[in-house]
């Protein structure tokens, strides 16, 4: 038996008896980054005054998309199980009029953080490079620096009526569950590229109100409801410690 035979079959059986290197495992923390992009399924409820429509019988508003850095963090509490953290930097969105005030344009803008716990499932076995998962939790979204513009404030006026009115919203923080679908593919063992899904319920209560032309508080619209409900793509990098 030759010499480089002997070592081709010491070579192989060490390959054999070796463990695989593992993607993911109990005690591994992934962090991921990347592109998010917000895409609301929205609808509201009519915008009244003491319970009368006052731009419309169908006078409603619409969130437009905003793209922005995401950041995801998981633990690994086994091969299989984690639990993860959807972060990024603040969404910005045009909020819109819709139904009879589809055309007036930009009525406000918000911005939110929608901060996401889920549990997460991996069913590949821990070697695989790549790692499908789901995951089930509950996300929270406040909204800050919201304002109106002066398309809503003339709007105002001219129905209420009400010379020189200028107006004010806000926004309730919402609760509600999310469910994500996502993979990640291991280029090395620490290294990789993801994709993920997510559907939130995100319901908020939106109350305008009304101010004179000296800055004086006249009335409150009735608070109605918008629901947002955004499917929440991302695309990035993984890196696993």
């Amino acid at each position: 038996m030759s010499r480089t035979f002997k070592l081709s079959v010491i070579a192989a059986a060490v390959m054999a008896v070796a463990p695989a290197a593992q993607a993911f495992e109990g005690g591994d923390f992934i962090l991921r980054a990347g592109a998010v992009h917000v895409a609301p399924d929205d609808s509201s409820d009519v915008i009244k005054v003491g319970g009368a429509p006052i731009f419309g019988a169908d006078a409603r508003v619409s969130v437009d998309t905003n793209t922005q850095l995401g950041i995801r963090a998981t633990y690994m509490f086994t091969s299989n199980l984690g639990v993860g953290v959807l972060g990024a930097t603040p969404f910005k969105h045009n909020i819109n009029g819709a139904g009879d005030l589809y055309g007036a344009g930009k009525l406000g803008e918000t911005k939110h953080l929608p901060p996401t716990l889920t549990l997460q499932y991996f069913p590949m076995h821990s070697s695989s490079a790549l790692q499908p998962f789901v995951g089930v939790g509950v996300n929270y979204t406040t909204f800050f620096e919201t304002k109106t513009t002066s398309t809503l404030d003339g709007a105002v006026a001219a129905t209420v009526p009400l010379a020189g009115a200028t107006t004010e919203l806000e926004l309730d923080d919402s609760v509600g569950v999310a469910f994500e679908a996502g993979i990640d593919y291991m280029l090395s063992e620490n290294f990789g590229l993801n994709a993920a899904i997510w559907w939130a319920d995100i319901n908020t209560d939106a109350t305008v109100k009304v101010y004179d032309g000296a800055g004086n508080f006249v009335t409150n619209a009735d608070t109605f409801e918008v629901e947002i409900d955004p499917m929440v793509y991302m695309v990035g990098f993984t890196y696993k410690f």
